[in-house]
């Protein structure tokens, strides 16, 4: 055989070895990074008025960043600070009205009831020594001196004289008895009740103005000062900007390969070259089939898992709805999410 044709053989030979080796020692090698597809997700809050009234002022814009707490908007209160003025003033009229019946009635009423037995005393001992006299005269002369009209005017005198003693005295009993268990009870009754009202009214005088739940940015601004608020129209629609996640779809056959707990690396076309940390938050534990919406290689009916992956963007650059990458590198120790208030609550439950 010509000496070139034995070093094409082996050329040949070499280039069909090496291919080999390739084949073994590369293609078959684990990969080290999963690539996922999908969209950056947060919540939002649709924030009404507690009440129906007119808008006296909207302070906050679309795009605002607001604190929790900060004031947003505030409804016309015209009609409702007289309603919490006369809750005060009934309250403390009540109030009062309590304290009358424990300390019972003052000394200087027992003493008019006192004065008043003596009176009626004095005027039936009176009619009872005329009636005595009547009677007498009348037994003497056999009835010829008193006449009976006489006779009944002075003994109707002294039962009415009577009569009024009795009442009189039962007046005084119950002064000196004070107020009955009863009425302190309806009155204790009536002071809770009253109580109440002015916590209603105080509440709904409160609930004109429309406060930030939490730090938030204005997404929408649906109201206007002039409109009629309402609990079932929402005046803002809020974007919760922590925590903010990407939500991406992991096929069953990659499943083993993703935890939570790990790290992660968001990246997004809007800017190219740079990359946001994240972690693997959620993975859901009921399979469906892949969303349309979600770009990847694999068809359209495989069963996949929905996966969080919570993303550190203290700029706020990232946004609702934008397309994201997520590399999941498969050769690592669990990260752990770090400890932020907006991630265990999410971790375990969803929007």
């Amino acid at each position: 055989m010509p000496r070139i044709a034995r070093f094409a053989v082996l050329i040949v030979g070499a280039i069909g070895i090496g291919a080999v080796l390739w084949w073994r020692l590369g293609s078959h090698q684990s990969p080290t990074e999963l690539l996922l597809y999908g969209n950056v997700d947060l919540r939002q809050v649709e924030l009404p008025f507690n009440g129906s009234e007119r808008i006296a002022a909207v302070l906050a814009q679309e795009g605002d960043r607001v604190k929790e707490g900060q004031l947003l908007a505030r409804l016309d209160t015209s009609r409702l600070a007289p309603q919490v003025a006369k809750a005060e003033a009934d309250l403390a009229a009540q109030r009062q009205a309590v304290d009358r019946l424990y300390h019972g009635n003052r000394p200087e009423e027992i003493a008019q009831a006192r004065a008043n037995v003596d009176a009626v005393a004095a005027d039936a001992d009176n009619a009872r020594a005329q009636w005595a006299r009547i009677r007498s005269l009348s037994d003497s002369s056999s009835g010829r001196a008193v006449s009976r009209q006489d006779m009944d005017s002075a003994k109707t005198t002294l039962d009415a004289a009577e009569a009024r003693l009795a009442a009189n005295r039962k007046v005084l009993a119950l002064e000196l008895a004070g107020p009955r268990k009863e009425d302190i009870a309806q009155g204790e009754a009536q002071l809770r009740a009253d109580q109440a009202q002015l916590v209603l009214v105080q509440q709904q005088f409160k609930d004109a103005e429309l406060l930030a739940p939490l730090d938030a940015v204005v997404r929408s601004r649906i109201v206007e000062p002039g409109e009629m608020a309402s609990p079932q129209k929402p005046a803002f629609t809020l974007a919760i900007t922590d925590p903010k996640w990407v939500r991406v779809y992991v096929a069953e056959t990659d499943l083993g390969s993703v935890r939570e707990g790990m790290s992660a690396a968001v990246t997004v076309d809007a800017f190219p070259g740079r990359s946001f940390p994240g972690w693997v938050g959620f993975i859901s534990s009921v399979a469906e089939f892949t969303p349309k919406s979600v770009e990847t290689t694999e068809l359209r009916s495989s069963l996949v898992y929905e996966v969080r992956v919570f993303v550190r963007d203290p700029g706020g650059d990232l946004r609702l709805g934008m397309p994201a990458s997520v590399h999941l590198p498969l050769q690592q120790r669990d990260a752990g999410a770090p400890a932020s208030a907006g991630v265990s609550g999410v971790q375990h439950g969803g929007a």
